[in-house]
């Protein structure tokens, strides 16, 4: 009997696993049964799998929930961790939805510029590429694991999402520098506030900050809890505070100290040989850990095209980093 849930390696990429799933319900069953095999295959692949086939999710949003289970704790409910209710789905809100339709309506990011490298590629690497970021690090701690399903996707030649390998990144660092990060926190903040990088260099007043919103102090280096794996963790462009950080400790400001060290370590985190490059069709679903992982959108024709994605995000086991720690975001319950 084949096995629903065989893991082969993930096709250009050097990192992830794949999984190709032919009968859903025969999936669903398979990880309720054995509950523990997607986590460990996930922590496998540097904290990233792919799986295909999925389309019956999309008119069964509860499965999309019970797949997130096996991932941690809680599945985290959009209406507590939120402020932007709009993209909650209006049945499930353990689904955030993202797409450029009504009533989300949230555009896809500008192309870079020139849109494609000298061989006709796509752009991957930081600065070239931007919006690199992990979910929701402006909280303390913030969500472990996300799940990411293409319910009506982008032409797959539009709307990528590119994910990069922090594990691989972290292990490659040059020695000299892994000394000087290995401790150091940097400053995370919801995006859109006027905090980001571009919002400070175009004179944008900053928003006060609720507390879902942070700003939040993280570890640039993280020790995931289940591995042992080191990675680097950290965002660019909005979704760090270039205004009092991006690093704690270093001359803030976005031509400071602290912005010359995030730079170097962004360019470095998005060399090519640790992006994978997500093209995707519907039924199509990627798991990230955002403890390992980073990830940025891509472009797609927004007048021609309507998207939408869902998304889970699972929490309960950011490490030790975070032990007894009270959760950011509660303040905003009572």
């Amino acid at each position: 009997m084949t096995d629903p849930l065989a893991v082969a390696p993930l096709p250009g990429a050097n990192f992830g696993g794949l999984i190709r799933v032919a009968d859903v319900a025969a999936f669903v069953a398979a990880t309720e049964r054995q509950p523990e095999r997607l986590p460990a295959a996930l922590d496998a692949g540097h904290g990233l799998l792919m799986l295909s086939g999925l389309n019956a999710i999309s008119k069964d949003p509860d499965l999309l929930v019970q797949l997130s289970r096996p991932f941690g704790r809680e599945v985290e409910n959009y209406r507590e961790t939120t402020s932007r209710l709009e993209m909650v789905h209006p049945d499930v809100p353990q689904i955030f939805v993202v797409s450029n339709l009504p009533p989300v309506s949230f555009p896809p990011p500008e192309r870079p510029d020139p849109p494609f490298l000298p061989d006709g590629g796509l752009p991957v690497q930081f600065p070239h590429r931007r919006g690199w970021h992990t979910d929701q690090s402006f909280r303390r701690p913030p969500p472990d694991i996300s799940l990411f399903l293409a319910v009506t996707p982008a032409p797959r030649d539009q709307g990528q999402t590119l994910y990069a390998d922090g594990v691989a990144a972290w292990e490659s660092l040059p020695a000299d520098l892994k000394a000087r990060v290995e401790g150091m926190q940097g400053l995370h903040v919801a995006p859109f506030r006027g905090y980001g990088e571009d919002e400070v260099r175009a004179g944008k007043t900053p928003q006060p900050l609720g507390p879902r919103d942070g700003p939040q102090p993280q570890p640039i280096v993280r020790v995931h809890p289940v591995t042992g794996r080191k990675a680097l963790y950290l965002c660019e462009q909005e979704q760090m505070d270039w205004i009092n950080g991006p690093i704690v400790g270093l001359e803030p400001g976005v031509d400071g100290a602290g912005a010359r060290l995030l730079y170097a370590l962004m360019i470095h985190y998005t060399r090519p040989e640790f992006v994978y490059v997500k093209a995707w069709s519907a039924g199509d679903m990627v798991i990230y850990d955002n403890r390992s992982t980073i990830h940025t959108a891509t472009w797609f024709d927004a007048e021609r095209h309507g998207r939408v994605m869902w998304r889970t995000t699972v929490w309960g086991n950011p490490g030790a980093a975070y032990a007894g720690e009270a959760r950011s975001w509660e303040a905003a319950l009572a």
